[in-house]
């Protein structure tokens, strides 16, 4: 109940219409039963021209109604009769038009809510959380679950009132026609309803699996088509293939496991209903013969009786697709509740432009608990307008330390101040938007030339742009683009080169101008001709700010102020190049590798 209620909280900020909705919906569905309950008796009372014979224990004002009816001529009623029942019909399909419209609006917003909520939600998240989630699986629970949330919203919780006042109004009206006959639905129900529960359990472990499967397949997707160039390189189609195959035949068999159960309700309410039928068809039916009940009466109950068939069958269907909701308002509660572990005070202050330095102070960190720690007892200045360079053999936390700046993971131990004061204690944005970084993997958008390099800085003009590519070297190839500025580039920029994407990004953060620079070894993928392109657009990059660079080739960073030397997450040297090659044997042994191949 507690899950189903979750389920149901997406509509709280639609109350009212969901109200008017659901009002709607129970007019509809009392005109359908009115048709049902007074066509049968007085087509028979046209027709046969006798009266209508009601039970003995009909209330006092369907007495009333059914005196009336047997008083009036029945040539009035076969001229009046079409007339009431067009009006009747008008009337409920107008009711019916409202609710499903109104269903529909209020479904959409909850989805249109929902997938917000997620989007937001994960673009919150810290990035530990990523490293332990599949993209594919995050798409999945944006796009699968939440499109059967969708089909529970929208066709789930508007049966589930229609049927229920339907069958509820079946009811009544056979207790009313005869309470002794109608005793019975009360031991054939039950006997349906208990099925359906234990059927609709089993379906929602299912359906969990089911989703499951469907983010392993969208996580296949995701990889082999963004790696299709590797795929190729290296003739793996067939095995691709086979994975794909393999994948989405296990989720093919957990379907039709759920088809197998869910099919099953239908013939379970048939059989049910049909042994009831037969019952009430042998005892009124007597009562007819006899002449003690009338034969539009007995039609109307047995009619009603039948009617309570299909209501229940959907109520079935109903609880089966809630089930599978429930399974999948569970995945998305699981993103919606996470928590990012990297959060902002809410009295955090914004962060005055640098102007001293950067200072790691006793840092470690790890980046799970019982795990080793990546950092340990880092203690490192860096003085504005400087540029430090961090070296070290691969594995030794030279990303994960630069990543501490922009507050991409907090340390467990330690602080890291920028002029003194404590990134805990600073807005995120207002963090970020002093730093810069330049990967040796570039992400470009499938986009524009000119949307990639403007990404995060609005309202820039043309110049500016074309002014920043200049800078970053990157003008000339672009002119001889098909569209220059406006040449979409392909997904991850496909259509260009390494060196091309690299001097991309960095145009992009030569326009945004940050006081504080990260390099990640920004060069070290790269032919020797895009090497130096990119090398002199990254001079003019730094000139005049706080760089942080990783860097793989040392040749890069001779010059550097200062040069940190990560030996297992510890500073095992520092100082400048011509210090280091004196005093630390890993500075000079990695200098030797490199120089003497």
């Amino acid at each position: 109940m507690r899950n189903y209620l979750k389920l149901l909280r997406f509509l709280k900020d639609y109350k009212r219409l969901f109200g008017i909705a659901v009002g709607a919906m129970l007019i509809a569905s009392a005109f359908r039963i009115f048709e049902l309950s007074m066509l049968a008796p007085i087509i028979d009372r046209i027709f046969n021209q006798k009266p209508i014979i009601p039970p003995n224990q009909l209330p006092d004002f369907l007495s009333g109604i059914v005196q009336y009816l047997n008083e009036l001529d029945p040539a009035v009623l076969f001229r009046t009769m079409p007339f009431v029942i067009l009006l009747g019909l008008v009337v409920k399909h107008g009711f019916i038009y409202l609710y499903e419209y109104l269903m529909n609006d209020v479904t959409q917003r909850v989805m249109r809510d929902i997938r917000l909520g997620l989007y937001m939600k994960i673009q919150h998240l810290s990035l530990d959380y990523f490293s332990k989630k599949r993209t594919g699986e995050l798409m999945s629970r944006i796009t699968y679950d939440v499109g059967i949330i969708e089909n529970a919203v929208s066709y789930g919780v508007t049966d589930l009132f229609v049927q229920s006042f339907t069958i509820l109004g079946f009811v009544l009206t056979v207790l009313v026609i005869h309470f002794k006959a109608a005793v019975i639905i009360f031991f054939v129900v039950p006997m349906i309803i208990w099925p359906m529960i234990a059927i609709g359990k089993k379906l929602r472990k299912l359906a969990r699996s089911s989703q499951e499967r469907m983010a392993d397949i969208n996580s296949l997707l995701l990889e082999t088509i963004s790696g299709i160039k590797i795929v190729k390189a290296f003739s793996t189609e067939s095995y691709e293939i086979e994975r794909f195959r393999v994948k989405s035949h296990d989720f093919y068999k957990l379907f039709m496991k759920r088809v197998k159960r869910l099919k099953l309700m239908a013939p379970i309410t048939e059989l049910f209903g049909a042994l009831c039928a037969i019952i009430m068809f042998l005892w009124l039916g007597r009562q007819v013969l006899e002449q003690q009940l009338s034969f539009g009466i007995f039609m109307l109950f047995f009619a009603c009786m039948m009617s309570m068939i299909s209501p229940i069958k959907k109520l079935g269907n109903v609880n089966a697709m809630v089930q599978q909701a429930l399974s999948a308002n569970d995945r998305i509660h699981d993103i919606l509740e996470q928590e990012p572990t990297v959060q902002e005070k809410k009295d955090a202050i914004a962060l005055p432009v640098i102007s001293r330095g950067i200072r790691l102070n006793n840092v470690s960190f790890r980046y799970e608990q019982n795990t080793d720690k990546v950092l340990r007892e880092i203690e490192l200045d860096i003085q504005v307008g400087h540029m430090v360079a961090i070296v070290g053999p691969t594995g030794t936390g030279k990303s994960t330390l630069v990543n501490l700046i922009p507050r991409f993971y907090d340390p467990v131990s330690g602080t890291v101040t920028i002029d003194d004061i404590n990134l805990r204690d600073v807005t995120l944005r207002s963090l970020r938007t002093q730093i810069g970084i330049v990967t040796q993997e570039t992400f470009l958008f499938n986009d524009t030339i000119r949307a990639n390099i403007s990404y995060g800085t609005l309202n820039v003009s043309d110049d500016k742009i074309e002014q920043a590519a200049r800078q970053a070297y990157a003008h000339r190839f672009i002119t001889q683009l098909p569209q220059g500025y406006d040449t979409v580039i392909g997904e991850r920029g496909f259509r260009l080169s390494g060196g091309e994407k690299q001097r991309l990004a960095i145009a992009r953060a030569i326009l945004k101008n940050p006081p504080i620079l990260i390099l990640d070894e920004a060069t070290s993928q790269l032919d020797s001709e895009s090497e130096r392109y990119v090398q002199d657009a990254l001079n003019q990059l730094m000139q005049g700010r706080t760089v942080i660079a990783i860097a793989h080739r040392l040749s890069t960073i001779k010059k550097a102020d200062k040069i940190v030397v990560l030996e297992v997450g510890k500073i095992v040297g520092a100082g400048r190049h011509d210090e280091l090659m004196d005093s630390c044997d890993l500075y000079r042994r990695l200098h030797e590798t490199q120089f003497q191949m």
